[in-house]
């Protein structure tokens, strides 16, 4: 293999990009500097798509999301509703959401904030993001304990360290873990004072940065072994369980809290806690959530909620 060839490839498709996509240089302007048919130059960036040199995303568009979520806001008490471009790929739609919530906590942040963390892939995705940000000397405190092994990436803590990275700052460790066997050990573990003095501090935060989960057998909570699936049908097709905000707390259509099983095995912050909290933003990209959503808006505990434009128009649909 000619590495050396393979350099200029990538150096001239780099160049042609930089020029086509960032100086606005026409592709008719680009064949004449490079002495190639307008034909080639075509070519030659869908090849930099494909070798991932040229990424194109579509984020927000003030004109699209504006009326959605007026609407939103007529019928929730919300003050903002961050609405990303429907997209196929579960994956893709939790990047274009996580892509708002980044833009937004950006903005946002100031010196000497305090954000409590929730757990969960979409929690997970805003740290991930990558995005330039100016540094903030911020706090991010774990608002929940953590999981086992398996369960790290979408951990409080990880995502804690990974949004401190991001946005400057510090992180705040919860030691505690996220599910315990019986309420007397959670009590206990209540009691503890590193413990908390940590969930005293999460209870006082600027901001909140939580996910909105659905009930159904495959979600996270079965997998991690918090909660069997007999528990979690048991939840919504006897109890009326819906959905959770933060990971545990768990509301029907109304958006009144259903006492389960859950409530006295996860060590961290009701949805009465989060209340208390001035913002509170919550994020559901998956297409599956419509139903959970409506009803983490009807608690009253959400001020900005993120997620797609499919998900905010099924709402708008079935609360006319």
């Amino acid at each position: 293999m000619d590495r050396s060839n393979d350099s200029k490839d990538y150096e001239l498709l780099t160049e042609i990009a930089i020029a086509y996509y960032c100086d606005e240089v026409t592709q008719e302007e680009i064949a004449k500097r490079f002495g190639f048919s307008r034909i080639k130059v075509g070519r030659l960036l869908k090849r930099a798509k494909e070798e991932g040199i040229v990424e194109i995303n579509v984020r927000y568009h003030p004109v699209f999301s504006t009326q959605l979520e007026k609407q939103l806001k007529e019928r929730f008490s919300v003050k903002r509703a961050l609405i990303a471009l429907d997209h196929n790929d579960e994956d893709e739609q939790r990047r274009q959401v996580a892509a708002l919530v980044s833009g937004y906590l950006a903005a946002s942040l100031r010196d000497n904030m305090v954000v409590t963390v929730g757990q969960g892939r979409n929690v997970a995705a805003v740290a991930e993001y990558t995005s330039t940000v100016q540094p903030k000397d911020c706090r991010f405190i774990c608002g929940i304990g953590g999981t086992h092994r398996p369960g790290d990436v979408i951990n409080a803590d990880h995502i804690s360290r990974l949004l401190a990275k991001k946005f400057g700052g510090s992180s705040e460790s919860l030691y505690a873990p996220a599910y315990v066997e019986n309420t007397e050990l959670k009590s206990a573990l209540l009691r503890n004072g590193t413990i908390k003095e940590t969930l005293d501090r999460a209870r006082k935060a600027d901001i909140a940065l939580v996910g909105i989960g659905d009930m159904n057998e495959d979600s996270y909570m079965v997998k991690l072994g918090w909660f069997t699936p007999q528990e979690i049908n048991d939840a919504s097709l006897n109890q009326g369980v819906i959905g959770d905000i933060a990971g545990y707390d768990f509301f029907n259509a109304q958006g009144q809290h259903v006492h389960t099983v859950m409530d006295d095995r996860v060590i961290g912050l009701s949805v009465e806690e989060l209340r208390q909290i001035p913002c509170v933003i919550a994020i559901a990209s998956e297409s599956t959530k419509a139903m959970a959503i409506m009803g983490a808006l009807r608690t009253g505990a959400i001020d900005v909620i993120a997620t797609s434009a499919r998900n905010i128009r099924t709402i708008l649909s079935v609360t006319q």
